[in-house]
């Protein structure tokens, strides 16, 4: 018969080989998400679709009427993008927003931000890491656990891996700085090295963070697989945005088949939210409920 382990030489021998399985993953970069159970879907509506009425001057809405819509809508998050809050934004203003959401039984999803880390070092490259880095801290008092980010591009004068190499750079010392405040960053394919999902999938793979994932884009690949990209990539999301079109090589547009996105995440074990991202020409406060409807019946 053999002998059983005692509870203290199993918890010893368990936290040793985490430590190593951790070790391990963080020297080769991340892996795909580890998740428990069967997948989850929670329902959230991007500020950027609502894109033309929180700007102008004024805008025709605020940040605040837009988050009192996604709790009209029924949703349980509000993605709150960056491009829409005022220039100077204060603890004030932030703590506000969070007070708003929390007493309509939102959460804050996320939030998103623009940045370049494919340029040289200088001036304007420190100025997307520190832009990256104050949203870190803005995210942590909104309640925010995740910031959708880009690569950037390959600029002139520079080859595509010395590109890779500092967007990678880029990455990880924001991740280090988020990790520390409890931020995941999730990059976006966005065009760029990311507009592939190898390209996306080569970056992602070179990144030695915890606090590092996928924002998966729905509408963002232009391959003659999409679905198949989309399902290459997903393993790897953190953060999902749907868009209400796919676009192919040839640059026709074609309704996005909610029912197979939903059986891609079920397939990958997605647990997070879902996020509407609404970019067609209709008005977004009569649009976007209406596919949000058909976005939750796909993924029920």
């Amino acid at each position: 018969m053999k002998k059983q382990m005692s509870r203290r030489a199993w918890l010893t021998s368990t936290a040793a080989w985490t430590a190593a399985g951790w070790t391990c993953r963080m020297s080769r970069g991340i892996e795909p998400i580890e998740r428990t159970g069967v997948a989850k879907f929670k329902f959230s509506l991007a500020g950027y679709s609502y894109r033309t009425l929180l700007q102008g001057n004024p805008p025709k809405l605020t940040l605040h009427d837009f988050v009192r819509d996604c709790a009209a809508f029924g949703l349980e998050g509000t993605e709150l993008t960056s491009y829409y809050f005022p220039d100077q934004v204060t603890p004030e203003y932030l703590y506000d927003l969070r007070r708003l959401c929390f007493r309509l039984g939102l959460d804050v999803s996320g939030t998103a931000v623009r940045n370049d880390f494919g340029l040289p070092p200088g001036p304007e490259r420190d100025r997307w890491i520190n832009h990256v880095k104050q949203w870190v801290d803005y995210s942590v008092m909104l309640g925010a656990p995740v910031i959708r980010i880009f690569a950037g591009n390959v600029p002139r004068g520079s080859s595509a891996q010395e590109a890779h190499r500092r967007m990678v750079e880029g990455f990880e010392e924001c991740c280090d700085y988020a990790g520390k405040h409890g931020v995941h960053l999730a990059l976006e394919n966005h065009g760029g090295p990311t507009a592939t999902v190898e390209g996306l999938l080569a970056l992602v793979r070179d990144v030695k963070s915890p606090w590092f994932g996928v924002n998966l884009d729905t509408g963002n690949f232009r391959s003659d697989d999409i679905y198949g990209d989309l399902a290459k990539a997903a393993p790897y999301a953190i953060n999902v945005q749907v868009k209400v079109v796919i676009t192919g090589p040839d640059g026709k547009k074609q309704p996005a088949d909610f029912r197979r996105l939903a059986e891609i995440l079920r397939h990958a074990g997605y647990r997070g939210y879902i996020v509407l991202e609404y970019e067609e020409a209709g008005d977004p406060r009569t649009e976007c409920p209406r596919y949000l409807d058909q976005i939750r019946e796909a993924f029920s």
